[in-house]
């Protein structure tokens, strides 16, 4: 996929080759972010907020990993979806609160 612009993922996701269970669009930080944010599910909130513990990706390089989430990619910004488990299908996530500055 290319000119798709690149995305936040955790490295417990992309180093671990791990399935992602949860993902959110927000606003992008610039012209080059897609607004994409990607997590498998296990990383708790101390992990999530450790900067160290996310990197950027560019969006073929989650593809590799986990390519059940191409249908989902041109949602709108401030759409999130979760699921159950890895062979789940995605659900809208109800409960996922964005920033106001990200609406």
């Amino acid at each position: 996929m290319n000119n798709f612009g690149f995305v936040f993922a955790t490295k417990m996701l992309v180093e671990g080759r791990r399935k992602v269970r949860f993902m959110y669009r927000e606003q992008p930080d610039d012209h080059n972010d897609s607004g994409w944010r990607f997590f498998c599910g296990d990383e708790d909130q101390e992990y999530a907020d450790n900067p160290d513990n996310i990197a950027i990706f560019d969006i073929n390089t989650i593809l590799e990993i986990d390519d059940s989430i191409l249908p989902l990619l041109n949602s709108p910004f401030g759409t999130a979806f979760e699921r159950e488990d890895e062979n789940a299908p995605f659900e809208v996530s109800k409960d996922f609160a964005f920033d106001e500055e990200d609406d």
